[in-house]
């Protein structure tokens, strides 16, 4: 129940889906209580932006922050829910781009790294918040809402009419843990339409993208050769998504979350929707002897698929 940061410093390198640019990577301990904050290095000078729901500034494909004067980094939605995943409260994560680096589309390279570096206690409490009324935000049919849970679920589900996505894949649970994290749910990898993608590419997206750092779908089958890690791959990572773009409350939060047809934009919204009413929750911190039922693995999928 104490905070975490790296034990080392640890690097990598990869393309930004977007950019396409070669990006480097470094994650480096920080102290107690500084949360996850990029270092974008341009030119002299280095700019600093915490991954706080605050300083979301798009959320168009990915999620992305900015210091308020111009200056971005996006895509960081990956490495945050291997963050969470792993329970790292504090990082320092330099970067050579305004983008993370896509790796192979999912956050298990960063599980990797994270792993590598090695995790280290700190003498500060973890922050907890805890859902004690519902909480929900809509966009026409897609909604995500909060709901007081003794623990830490996420629940999606999507609604995609395609031949490649089974009528049975498009739901699932996970009761989150670093072991029901690493094991089922950070090797699922981003998804997209090959007709989509000319048209995205037109206006300067998806730029680095390809079948090494993408599902990819084309009117009747996945084309990737090697086919899908999970059979319902896209709706996990969905979660992971969610795990991501949560994190950036700055710490865990008790309670079930639950979307439809979700997406980076609502997982903002609901997270602003929770800092504007503090009356939908508390804070809490448990003493070493009143661990909460936080890292109980729980995976609930349908068993054809299990």
């Amino acid at each position: 129940m104490y905070q975490r940061t790296l034990k080392n410093t640890v690097n990598a390198s990869g393309v930004g889906l977007h950019s396409g640019l070669k990006v480097d990577l470094t994650l480096s301990p920080a102290p107690v209580n500084t949360g996850i904050v990029f270092r974008y290095d341009i030119g002299s000078r280095v700019v600093c932006i915490a991954a706080t729901a605050q300083n979301v500034v798009s959320t168009e494909l990915a999620t992305t922050i900015g210091d308020g004067q111009g200056t971005t980094i996006a895509t960081i939605e990956h490495l945050m829910a291997a963050f969470a995943g792993l329970g790292i409260d504090n990082c320092f994560v330099n970067l050579s781009a305004g983008e993370v680096p896509i790796m192979d589309g999912s956050a298990a390279p960063f599980v990797f790294l994270i792993r590598s570096a090695g995790i280290r206690e700190q003498a500060n409490t973890k922050r907890f918040i805890r859902i004690t009324k519902p909480v929900c935000v809509k966009e026409d049919d897609k909604w995500v809402r909060y709901d007081p849970f003794d623990g830490c679920r996420f629940t999606c589900e999507i609604n995609f009419k395609h031949p490649a996505i089974a009528e049975g894949a498009q739901h699932a649970s996970v009761d989150l843990s670093s072991q029901t994290f690493v094991r089922d749910i950070c090797r699922a990898r981003t998804f997209g339409f090959i007709e989509d993608i000319e048209t995205l590419r037109s206006r300067k997206l998806v730029l680095g993208g390809s079948l090494d750092n993408a599902v990819v779908v084309d009117k009747h089958k996945v084309l990737n050769q090697n086919g899908l890690r999970f059979g319902d791959e896209f709706v996990r990572h969905k979660i992971l998504d969610a795990i991501g773009d949560l994190h950036q409350l700055g710490c865990r939060v008790i309670g079930q979350y639950t979307g439809y047809k979700s997406g980076h934009g609502l997982n903002n919204m609901l997270a602003r929707e929770l800092i504007s009413h503090p009356e939908t929750w508390e804070e809490v911190i448990f003493e070493q002897d009143e661990s909460p039922t936080l890292d109980r693995p729980h995976w609930q999928l349908n068993e054809n698929l299990h």
